[in-house]
């Protein structure tokens, strides 16, 4: 049976590319081939144009970005810091941080070729911070709609790392 590697994003430039990757986003590279670079995420970043070579007839089977039909989703403990930095450097938005329906805080932005990446902040967290707000258990299972042991395994460690040792 086939084993699932990873997603590729055909880019303009890779260098570009993994300059914002590695820079703003903090990824590693594990791989450099030169027209392709993969990260220790398991994403691929390759050339375009080489792409295309892969293909064929570009009339048939062209490569396109910005197509909003997909996006690259990465997690941070803290989203807002990030956004705020990503907004220093430059990089367009399609939205500054928003709270989506079942709590978790999410921002969206376009990579330099138009590649949709979003960061949110981990699930667990969600709940955590809910809680803390002051939340109880059976509201968070209604608005994040996780299952109750996510939501019970979220809030003991949290319990267990404020307990004194």
């Amino acid at each position: 049976m086939p084993r699932f590697i990873g997603p590729l994003l055909a880019v303009e430039d890779v260098a570009v590319s993994r300059a914002f990757y590695e820079g703003l986003l903090g990824q590693q590279v594990k791989y450099d081939f030169g027209r392709d670079v993969t990260f220790t995420g398991g994403f691929t970043i390759h050339l375009k144009s080489h792409f295309q070579e892969l293909l064929g007839d570009a009339r048939q089977y062209p490569v396109a970005t910005g197509t909003h039909n997909g996006e690259l989703y990465f997690e941070d403990e803290q989203p807002i810091a990030c956004a705020q930095r990503l907004e220093r450097a430059g990089v367009p938005f399609i939205h500054c941080v928003q709270e989506q329906a079942w709590g978790q805080r999410v921002v969206r932005f376009y990579d330099p070729d138009r590649h949709i990446i979003e960061i949110g902040e981990p699930m667990d967290q969600v709940v955590r911070r809910l809680h803390d707000e002051g939340m109880p258990a059976e509201a968070i299972l209604k608005k994040t709609k996780l299952p109750g042991s996510f939501v019970e395994a979220a809030l003991t460690a949290t319990h267990a790392a404020t307990m004194p040792r």
